[in-house]
């Protein structure tokens, strides 16, 4: 019997194969290096039923005039190869694909690291380099070394403030962050079909940060309804007995609100050791918490309150904006005093809208707190929508079970 993954790739674990890509996607800073890679490669234009796609998010708007020629440049690439485009404001390669296009068990690669994050679908998801994404261009096939797996058992419900951002940091504080490297997550067991699909992207989303090669859930109900609104009739996966390299168990009752230290996403304490550290700048967003259920949260809890810290919420779609628009969400949480961005990753990789100075301190929903990450000299903590709301409010580190 198989894990997802080996069922997916259709060998066992260890085996190379080649396998034809479902779904490919780049984004504006990886996408401008694989059109260099795909010259170089003698590539010609694409068809027009190609399963590729080109989104703007990493620096959108532009920053500066050279990026805004290299965005030109790939812009008429994908326009005139006739790529599914997504320009500026459109949000999140990570997020898009999530808005109905990746199905379960389809093989997808993206030009970027978090592109595990569709693994809550039921798909083997996983990012790859720009020169093996121009490749692809070219002959619609990828390969892999089938990863080994690692059974993540949720049990258990949250109790208090704790939420899957807790949980996702509490895996990889667990694992380490060469933990599950070349592995593939798979999250199973009760609490796991109990997650909606705004929790289990968080999940896979993260599982890089163990150094996993993809995250996956098993589709089940709850996939097949999100995906049944969006136009698709998919059927569940059926887990297999299989087994795991190695096996993780988590009862979701004993996840508390977690911060992750800089500069390691492993390094975690609980909110509350870290209460009363001073903050510059609070973000909410980026492909791991600016969904609309983030957002719906933040509003709801700094409504009728002011935020003490300069604080940045980004949506992660334009399809997210909108519905945040339309519910009073945003102006809610403009009223507390917050600054909008453009739906992006905004800040999460230090290129503008919200970059640190030297000394500075955030606390943001991203997935990395890296050194430099979003500005040299600055300190990165991540934290949980709700740790979030409970810190901006108090302009510190604030556990949102006391506020």
């Amino acid at each position: 019997m198989s894990t997802l993954s080996e069922r997916i790739l259709g060998a066992a674990a260890g085996e190379y194969v080649d396998r034809k890509v479902d779904r490919a996607y780049a984004h504006d800073g990886t996408g401008v290096l694989a059109l260099e890679a795909w010259n170089a490669m003698g590539g010609d234009r694409l068809g027009k039923d190609s399963d590729y796609y080109i989104q703007f998010d990493h620096i959108a708007p532009a920053n500066n005039s050279t990026t805004a020629t290299l965005q030109h440049e790939l812009r008429e690439f994908a326009k005139r190869s006739f790529m599914h485009f997504s320009d500026i404001g459109c949000g999140i390669c990570h997020q898009l694909m999530s808005e109905g296009i990746v199905l379960p068990g389809e093989i997808v690669v993206g030009a970027d690291s978090h592109s595990v994050t569709p693994g809550a679908f039921g798909a083997f998801a996983t990012g790859v380099g720009a020169t093996d994404m121009a490749a692809i261009w070219l002959t619609g096939e990828t390969w892999f070394r089938v990863p080994e797996s690692v059974g993540v058992n949720l049990t258990g419900r949250f109790t208090g403030a704790a939420e899957a951002k807790d949980l996702a940091l509490t895996y990889v504080e667990k694992l380490g962050m060469d933990g599950a490297t070349y592995r593939a997550l798979e999250f199973v067991g009760e609490s796991a079909r109990n997650l909606s699909i705004d929790e289990r992207l968080v999940l896979s989303n993260l599982s890089v940060e163990a150094g996993a090669k993809a995250g996956l859930f098993y589709a089940d109900d709850v996939t097949v309804r999100y995906l049944k609104e969006r136009g698709h009739d998919v059927a569940p996966q059926v887990p297999e007995s299989c087994t795991y390299r190695q096996e993780l168990d988590i009862d979701l009752a004993d996840v508390v609100p977690l911060v992750a230290m800089p500069h390691r996403v492993d390094t975690v304490k609980p909110v509350e050791a870290l209460a009363g550290l001073p903050l510059d700048q609070v973000f909410v967003g980026t492909c791991t918490n600016g969904r609309y259920s983030d957002l719906a949260r933040f509003a709801r809890l700094v409504k009728g309150r002011k935020v003490a810290v300069r604080t940045i919420v980004i949506p992660a779609s334009a399809a997210i904006l909108e519905k945040a628009i339309r519910t009073g969400v945003l102006a809610d949480i403009a009223e507390a005093g917050c600054t909008l961005g453009t739906p992006g990753c905004g800040p999460c990789l230090g290129y503008h809208m919200g970059v640190l100075g030297e000394g500075e301190v955030c606390l943001s929903t991203a997935n990395r707190n890296f050194k430099n990450r979003m500005g040299v000299g600055g300190e990165i903590y991540l934290g949980s929508v709700a740790t979030a709301a409970a810190s901006a409010l108090k302009g510190e580190i604030t556990s949102p079970e006391a506020a």
